[in-house]
């Protein structure tokens, strides 16, 4: 199957913070645009998470450790763990998910 993610409507899951959500059986793939210095507050979930910045900085702060990141860097994130950031820049995020984020459906 091939997907072209701009056809895919985008939902706003926090303020500033536009994805598009592609949803396996057994993980979540979300495509983010995220308007400069929009923040995500700290929160962890059961989920596991793969984090890789496309365009702009990232400011990401994971288990009290914070640190920009620019594209071409890909962050790990384990179930359970506190993190939070902020968009320096206009950014172009991807994140993956497991087990598949039911509240992005």
């Amino acid at each position: 199957m091939n997907i072209d993610i701009e056809n895919i409507k985008p939902k706003e899951i926090v303020k500033g913070y536009h994805g598009r959500f592609i949803h396996m059986e057994n993980f979540t793939y979300a495509y983010w645009e995220v308007e400069a210095r929009a923040e995500i507050p700290m929160h962890s979930h059961v989920h596991e998470q793969m984090m890789q910045v496309l365009e702009g900085e990232f400011e990401l702060t994971v288990n009290g450790k914070t640190k920009v990141y620019k594209p071409g860097t890909i962050v790990t994130i384990p179930s359970h763990v506190k993190h939070g950031g902020k968009a320096i820049t206009y950014c172009k995020l991807t994140d993956i998910f497991c087990p598949v984020r039911e509240d992005y459906q």
